[in-house]
């Protein structure tokens, strides 16, 4: 084993520098979900050199699905790579360290391929900030014949993952009729049914289940100070620990737009403006294995799985189809806030750098020990089937 995990430590030292010039070239040119065609070509054209089979547009059009398959039968281990950029603070999330340490994990594992057997595949799953590039893709069925899927978050903290909350998108319209202001009695303000949703809305919260999280703009409210306003609208984001509870949620709060139309005797009607995400299904076996490597590799401090969700991330419709993991990564200080332009720089960083290299060097000495030791792998898939079967 030692000596599968010097191969793994050498192809990655190796390539580093260009994995951080890809991550380099990412962070000067950010392009946001689904707008991320040079980074495809970027990411894909060093797969493609590196020996993978590359497929683009699998299940939206800026992802991506490298595979290499070896020599020998064996489980197939997917790398998943996330590469979205957010709006004003670039690559805050370091999505483009996230690609880089996917790619070389899976030329990693490539370059022992042939010795242990298994099919190798780097995922680029674009557009995970809002649009849900992973839920595309295994919607399509991209993760149905996948043993494990990894990967790994950049951040404050070196960590083993945790759950995330599922979240449900909903855009509240509202329909009223126009008139002047000096003549309110001719009109029906959808302005007011709206400011009287969100007030309503922000009086359930005290009844909600612990940890869960409300959060909503009022985005259209009329255009001019005299008119009544015929239409108005509001999005917000129903977060919960699971998918059932957000939903149940978004229920309470369109019985809060129906007594807000009953009263201004407007209407309204909801849709999905976003894509909706599942919540995290935590496999604490390789949560335990990537413990034991990232001490092997002497990282320190290393947080345990979270078990309460805050955020929410297109992982979960991932964790729903195969056993995986989203480890954490540390490459900045506590001082330094997610999606910031900050944890952007800390990306293309020295600690950035070196980030890169344990966390890939971490999920490829995972897959090599799911690969060559069967017994691994199905405590990993064990735990998947009976958590699964739970839900």
């Amino acid at each position: 084993m030692n000596e599968l995990y010097e191969k793994i430590n050498k192809s990655i030292e190796d390539h580093v520098d260009d994995y951080m010039a890809m991550v380099k070239q990412m962070y000067d040119h950010p392009e946001l979900g689904f707008q991320e065609f040079e980074t495809q070509k970027l990411l894909t054209a060093y797969l493609e050199k590196a020996g993978f089979d590359v497929k683009k547009g699998v299940a939206c059009e800026t992802d991506y699905v490298a595979e290499y398959k070896s020599s020998k039968p064996g489980p197939v281990i997917a790398f998943m790579c996330e590469y979205d950029a957010l709006p004003e603070v670039g690559h805050g999330c370091g999505h483009n360290l996230i690609a880089g340490i996917g790619i070389a994990a899976g030329e990693a594992l490539k370059s022992i391929a042939d010795d242990i057997g298994g099919t190798i595949r780097v995922m680029g799953t674009p557009a995970e900030e809002n649009f849900g590039g992973k839920v595309h893709m295994a919607n399509a069925g991209l993760f149905d014949d996948v043993d494990a899927a990894l990967m790994v978050h950049p951040g404050t903290k070196n960590g083993l993952g945790g759950k995330s909350n599922a979240i449900n998108p909903v855009k509240f319209e509202f329909f009223g009729k126009n008139a002047h202001g000096c003549h309110p009695q001719e009109g029906k303000s959808a302005l007011d049914a709206a400011v009287m949703t969100y007030i309503q809305i922000n009086l359930m919260r005290q009844f909600l289940e612990p940890n869960t999280f409300i959060h909503g703009i009022i985005r259209d409210g009329g255009g001019a100070a005299n008119v009544i306003p015929a239409y108005a609208s509001m999005e917000y984001y129903f977060r919960a620990p699971t998918m059932k509870y957000a939903l149940e949620m978004t229920e309470k709060a369109k019985k809060c737009a129906e007594g807000a139309c009953l009263a201004t005797g407007t209407t309204f009607k909801t849709s999905i403006y976003e894509c909706p995400y599942e919540d995290t299904l935590v496999n604490y076996t390789l949560a335990d294995m990537l413990k034991e490597k990232y001490e092997m590799l002497g990282l320190e401090d290393i947080q345990p799985v979270n078990e309460v969700g805050g955020g929410s991330t297109d992982v979960g419709s991932v964790s729903y189809k195969c056993p995986t993991i989203q480890g954490g990564i540390k490459i900045a200080g506590d001082e330094v806030a997610g999606h910031s332009k900050e944890m952007a720089c800390a990306t293309v960083s020295p600690e950035g750098k070196a980030g890169l290299v344990n966390a890939a060097k971490g999920i490829a000495y995972i897959a090599c020990d799911l690969i060559t030791q069967p017994e691994k792998l199905k405590a990993v898939q064990d735990e998947f089937k009976k958590a699964t079967q739970s839900h």
